[in-house]
Protein backbone atom coordinates (compact mmCIF):
# COMPACT_ATOMS: atom_id res chain seq x y z
CA UNK A 1 0.00 0.00 0.00
CA UNK A 2 2.63 2.46 0.53
CA UNK A 3 4.59 2.39 -2.74
CA UNK A 4 1.39 2.87 -4.93
CA UNK A 5 2.10 6.53 -5.14
CA UNK A 6 6.34 6.18 -4.24
CA UNK A 7 7.43 9.06 -6.53
CA UNK A 8 3.47 10.34 -7.87
CA UNK A 9 2.38 12.49 -5.38
CA UNK A 10 3.28 16.15 -4.70
CA UNK A 11 3.41 19.30 -1.80
CA UNK A 12 1.83 22.22 -2.12
CA UNK A 13 3.50 24.02 0.80
CA UNK A 14 1.63 27.54 0.38
CA UNK A 15 -1.53 27.03 2.23
CA UNK A 16 -3.48 30.18 2.72
CA UNK A 17 -6.62 29.20 3.96
CA UNK A 18 -10.47 27.04 1.84
CA UNK A 19 -9.86 27.35 -1.86
CA UNK A 20 -12.27 29.56 -2.97
CA UNK A 21 -10.43 31.42 -5.48
CA UNK A 22 -9.93 30.16 -9.03
CA UNK A 23 -6.47 31.11 -8.68
CA UNK A 24 -5.34 29.25 -5.62
CA UNK A 25 -7.55 26.38 -7.89
CA UNK A 26 -4.89 26.64 -10.54
CA UNK A 27 -1.48 26.80 -8.14
CA UNK A 28 -2.77 23.26 -6.72
CA UNK A 29 -3.31 21.75 -9.76
CA UNK A 30 -0.04 23.09 -11.27
CA UNK A 31 1.42 21.47 -8.04
CA UNK A 32 -0.14 18.51 -8.91
CA UNK A 33 1.51 18.10 -12.05
CA UNK A 34 1.17 14.61 -13.48
CA UNK A 35 0.59 12.92 -9.48
CA UNK A 36 -1.90 11.27 -8.40
CA UNK A 37 -1.57 13.29 -4.87
CA UNK A 38 -1.08 16.29 -3.77
CA UNK A 39 -0.22 16.68 0.19
CA UNK A 40 -1.96 20.03 0.91
CA UNK A 41 0.46 21.16 4.25
CA UNK A 42 -1.75 21.95 7.12
CA UNK A 43 -5.07 21.00 5.46
CA UNK A 44 -5.09 17.42 4.19
CA UNK A 45 -4.84 15.32 0.55
CA UNK A 46 -6.03 15.81 -2.70
CA UNK A 47 -6.17 12.63 -5.21
CA UNK A 48 -7.29 12.76 -8.99
CA UNK A 49 -7.98 9.66 -11.63
CA UNK A 50 -9.23 8.65 -14.37
CA UNK A 51 -12.56 7.78 -12.59
CA UNK A 52 -14.13 8.65 -9.81
CA UNK A 53 -13.41 5.61 -8.27
CA UNK A 54 -9.87 5.49 -8.90
CA UNK A 55 -9.36 8.98 -7.26
CA UNK A 56 -11.40 7.45 -4.03
CA UNK A 57 -8.78 4.80 -3.92
CA UNK A 58 -6.01 6.89 -4.26
CA UNK A 59 -7.09 8.93 -1.93
CA UNK A 60 -8.06 5.89 0.65
CA UNK A 61 -4.60 4.77 0.25
CA UNK A 62 -3.21 7.65 1.02
CA UNK A 63 -4.74 8.86 4.01
CA UNK A 64 -3.72 4.77 5.08
CA UNK A 65 -0.29 5.15 3.84
CA UNK A 66 -0.08 8.27 5.58
CA UNK A 67 -0.98 7.10 9.08
CA UNK A 68 0.85 4.16 8.44
CA UNK A 69 4.04 6.59 8.05
CA UNK A 70 2.82 8.49 11.49
CA UNK A 71 3.03 5.31 13.37
CA UNK A 72 6.13 4.11 11.87
CA UNK A 73 8.28 7.21 12.74
CA UNK A 74 6.66 7.13 16.37
CA UNK A 75 7.86 3.67 16.57
CA UNK A 76 11.38 4.29 16.08
CA UNK A 77 13.45 4.87 12.52
CA UNK A 78 11.85 3.45 9.54
CA UNK A 79 13.02 0.92 7.32
CA UNK A 80 12.66 2.16 3.80
CA UNK A 81 11.93 0.23 0.97
CA UNK A 82 15.02 0.16 -2.10
CA UNK A 83 14.12 2.51 -5.03
CA UNK A 84 14.20 -0.14 -7.42
CA UNK A 85 11.57 -2.24 -5.50
CA UNK A 86 9.26 0.48 -5.40
CA UNK A 87 9.33 1.58 -8.36
CA UNK A 88 8.43 -2.07 -9.41
CA UNK A 89 5.70 -2.64 -7.03
CA UNK A 90 4.44 1.10 -8.64
CA UNK A 91 4.59 -0.11 -11.74
CA UNK A 92 2.13 -3.23 -10.71
CA UNK A 93 0.22 -1.75 -8.92
CA UNK A 94 0.26 2.23 -9.53
CA UNK A 95 -2.02 2.67 -12.63
CA UNK A 96 -5.61 3.98 -12.65
CA UNK A 97 -7.49 0.69 -13.31
CA UNK A 98 -5.82 -1.05 -10.28
CA UNK A 99 -7.22 1.41 -8.09
CA UNK A 100 -10.85 0.98 -9.86
CA UNK A 101 -10.66 -2.86 -9.31
CA UNK A 102 -9.31 -1.74 -5.58
CA UNK A 103 -12.14 0.06 -4.98
CA UNK A 104 -15.35 -1.73 -6.44
CA UNK A 105 -15.46 -4.19 -3.14
CA UNK A 106 -15.66 -0.68 -0.65
CA UNK A 107 -18.50 0.59 -3.57
CA UNK A 108 -20.66 -2.51 -3.57
CA UNK A 109 -20.34 -2.82 0.29
CA UNK A 110 -21.57 0.75 0.93
CA UNK A 111 -24.19 0.30 -1.95
CA UNK A 112 -25.51 -2.67 0.17
CA UNK A 113 -25.25 -1.23 3.13
CA UNK A 114 -26.77 2.67 2.53
CA UNK A 115 -29.60 1.77 -0.52
CA UNK A 116 -30.70 5.08 -0.10
CA UNK A 117 -27.42 7.14 -0.62
CA UNK A 118 -28.02 6.79 -4.37
CA UNK A 119 -31.53 7.03 -4.53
Amino acid sequence: MLFRKYDDHALFDDYTGVVVDEEEGRRIAEALGPHKAVILRNHGLLTVGDSVDAAAWWFITMERSCQVQLTARAAGKPVLIDHESAVHTRGQLGNDLVAWINYQPLYQQISRSEPDLFG
